[in-house]
């Protein structure tokens, strides 16, 4: 490698590794009431985070794209075919304080019946795009402070134990649309995507 291929490096994230992986596909049909997007019920039998509301997708796997996760895991959940899947480009990429990047993706759907997979998901349930660019979300915030180990070697900072820690902040999103919530990272994915469907001319 060479300067060249330093001024044409693809940029990461430092400490990107440590960093959990996932990717979600927020799937687009026509209904009566519009363009939608197909939202997901968690099963009630799953380990984490039973009954809520997500799209579909998952973790990556050893060598996997964040593209091909993404629609892996959609045929899987939603009992589709590769070929039902119209890919129309990358969302925007979410970068939790928790350690967990998550790559959406947007896409149409050919046919799709409203099957899905009982073992992962309780019901799929189709929200149209314009209450999302009609209702912005409740927005509730959360202080993030950082907890030390015991072992903290404060000796070798200015000020030691006194030293000024800065906190942060991290906003929680709700969306109420009937008795559906949709909230946290996903309100994020969707507050996020419904934007950029508007901006492109997607809906």
């Amino acid at each position: 490698m060479d300067r060249a291929d330093f001024k044409s490096r693809r940029v990461s994230l430092i400490g990107e590794d440590r960093y959990k992986k996932y990717a979600v596909l927020v799937p687009i049909v026509e209904t009566p009431d519009g363009r939608s997007l197909i939202f997901e019920k968690r099963a009630g039998s799953l380990r984490r985070q039973p009954g809520e509301i997500c799209f579909p997708g998952g973790k990556l796997e050893a060598g996997e794209t964040p593209v091909s996760c993404a629609v892996r895991e959609t045929t899987e959940e939603l009992r589709l075919e590769p070929s039902q899947i119209d890919l129309l480009g990358p969302g925007d990429v979410f970068v939790s304080p928790f350690d967990i990047i998550i790559y959406p993706f947007v896409g149409e759907l050919r046919d799709y019946g409203y099957t899905f997979n009982p073992e992962e998901v309780a019901e799929v349930i189709a929200v149209p795009v314009a209450f999302f660019l009609k209702n912005p979300p409740e927005t509730f915030k959360s202080t993030i402070v950082g907890r030390l180990p015991g072992d903290f070697p404060y000796e070798r900072i200015p000020g030691g134990e006194n030293y000024p820690w800065a906190s942060g902040s991290y906003d929680v999103l709700f969306y109420q649309y009937g008795k559906l919530m949709i909230w946290g990272i996903t309100a994020y994915i969707v507050q996020s995507t419904a934007a950029l469907i508007d901006r492109y001319r997607l809906g």
